[in-house]
């Protein structure tokens, strides 16, 4: 930071599976979200912000990396973030802060890093990412609140699913929602006044099952929410098989759709109670107008859309995404909505520039800052695009496996699919070559498709360049010459010292 100014406080929120248009001030007709609505006119509401991969780990590796997933591979909850990568956290560091994590990261472990075979790390992707200290653990099996319910007279034995599935018979202030803002309170009482802090709060809800917490369950009536885009006759071999599996298939029946509906909306009226303590907190400590906010998701969900629920494939439900940011030092442009496409590969790079380190050269997104001080950027993206892998469906230990023919089986670089979406277009190429065109002009829905070459082909490219410009770059910007000239890369210790 430069010498004389303050350190801002740095608030990262999660809400998990929250959808872009799940706001009252995006024009939803039922969901009622007060307090995020209140937030976006104290900061700045991102209309057409997007996640970069699902599901879960996908999704939080470009977050936390400000990286595409084509870059940080983290292609399946389960596959190891590479320990070389910056992250928000270590960025803290750098930046003078002691990072702390309320919640969970879902990032697995770099096998190069741990000591031995028997490392519990090996057996699961529910772990720290690097830099953070994480105050409560609300991993699966979320432990400590299972804790608090039983010594409030509610012993699950271990179920974490079923205390998920059983939140509407409790009372809210018993929910993992309230745990966590109440912990997130309880450290933040012991916090020194006037030391800056950078907190990642990450809650689970709006996550499924689909089970909002007491009241929350009861906020909505199903004959109030509204009913999911249908899915289309005609359908992607992806989308028809995705239709066919248990945990992806919407409800048939209406009835059982409405519900499904209703407790969303429900867990979403739940999470914006909790931003409301928050921001109220903040208040109350003086820590309002020196506090960076920034409220995203892992992921979208496809709520019924398509005749599919929770997060896969290319529909945007599973992508677009809440995006609020508050920044205090810029009140000139609060109430104000960006209707350019941001990404949270945009999230790392925007709290670099507001806590004074340099944005990390691995980073593919570009600082939110000008849109911030109400400022047009020079250049900025025409489209959003994110990307979807299910390898993982093909990957064990048999003989027969693609790991035991390597190279020759190359099947797992196959399973994959990227979407470029523009205003009027969405262009899915996936990993076998076959590809789909939407014409969102004519019909937002997502179910009309067209094949003219004539526009088909602008697409492609476009989709390719996006491609090449974002391949690594960490020492592409930098030449040996004359001693070295050029974007230097981090970590070159002679250099930072001279």
């Amino acid at each position: 930071m430069t010498p004389n100014v303050v350190m801002p406080n740095v608030l990262l929120i999660t809400l998990d599976q929250f959808r872009a248009d799940c706001l009252s001030s995006a024009g939803h007709k039922v969901v009622r979200t007060p307090n995020l609505d209140a937030l976006a006119q104290n900061g700045v509401r991102l209309a057409n912000h997007f996640s970069q991969a699902a599901p879960c780990s996908p999704g939080r590796a470009s977050l936390y990396t400000g990286l595409y997933q084509m870059n940080h591979r983290v292609c399946a909850n389960g596959t190891p973030l590479d320990d070389r990568f910056d992250n928000v956290a270590r960025m803290a560091i750098r930046g003078g802060y002691a990072p702390t994590l309320f919640g969970y990261t879902d990032q697995g472990v770099d096998p190069r890093v741990t000591k031995s075979s028997g490392d519990e790390r090996l057996s699961s992707y529910q772990h720290v990412l690097p830099g953070f200290d994480r105050v409560l653990n609300l991993s699966e099996p979320y432990p400590p609140w299972l804790q608090n319910l039983k010594e409030h007279g509610f012993d699950l034995g271990g179920d974490y699913n079923g205390a998920l599935r059983t939140e509407p018979d409790r009372h809210e202030d018993l929910s993992i929602s309230t745990f966590l803002t109440d912990q997130f309170f309880n450290w933040l009482d012991s916090q020194k006044a006037g030391t800056p802090w950078f907190t990642h709060l990450s809650y689970l809800r709006p996550h499924p099952p689909y089970a909002a917490a007491g009241k929350w369950s009861r906020e909505y009536s199903v004959n109030e929410v509204d009913l999911p885009i249908s899915a289309s006759e005609t359908r992607h071999p992806l989308h028809e098989a995705a239709m066919n599996l248990p945990g992806n298939a919407a409800p048939t029946t209406e009835p059982e759709m409405r519900e499904m509906r209703a407790q969303y909306y429900g867990m979403i009226g739940e999470v914006d109670f909790h931003v409301g303590r928050i921001c109220e907190k903040l208040r109350q400590r003086n820590e309002w107008q020196n506090t960076l906010i920034i409220i995203t998701a892992d992921h979208g969900e496809q709520l019924g859309d398509h005749g599919l629920k929770d997060k896969l494939g290319f529909f945007e439900s599973s992508y677009h995404i809440i995006g609020i940011v508050r920044d205090p030092s810029h009140p000139q442009t609060h109430g104000q909505v960006v209707t350019e496409f941001t990404e949270n590969v945009d999230i790392m790079p925007t709290i670099a520039e507001a806590i004074g380190v340099p944005v990390p050269l691995q980073c593919d997104g570009l600082p939110l800052t000008d849109f911030l001080r109400g400022e047009t950027p020079n250049r900025w993206r025409q489209a959003a695009t994110y990307e979807f892998d299910w390898r993982h469906i093909y990957i064990d230990d048999s003989e027969t496996s693609a790991a035991q023919n390597w190279p020759r089986d190359r099947r797992l670089e196959r399973q994959h699919l990227a979407v470029r979406r523009t205003r009027d277009s969405a262009y899915v190429q996936f990993g076998d070559g076959s590809w789909l065109a939407f014409d969102l002009a004519k019909d937002p829905t997502w179910r009309t498709t067209f094949t003219d070459p004539n526009r088909v082909l602008p697409l492609a490219q476009e989709m390719l360049l996006w491609r090449s410009h974002h391949t690594e770059r960490t020492l592409t910007g930098m030449l040996l010459q004359d001693g070295g000239i050029g974007r230097w890369p981090d970590g070159v210790a002679w250099r930072n010292n001279k």
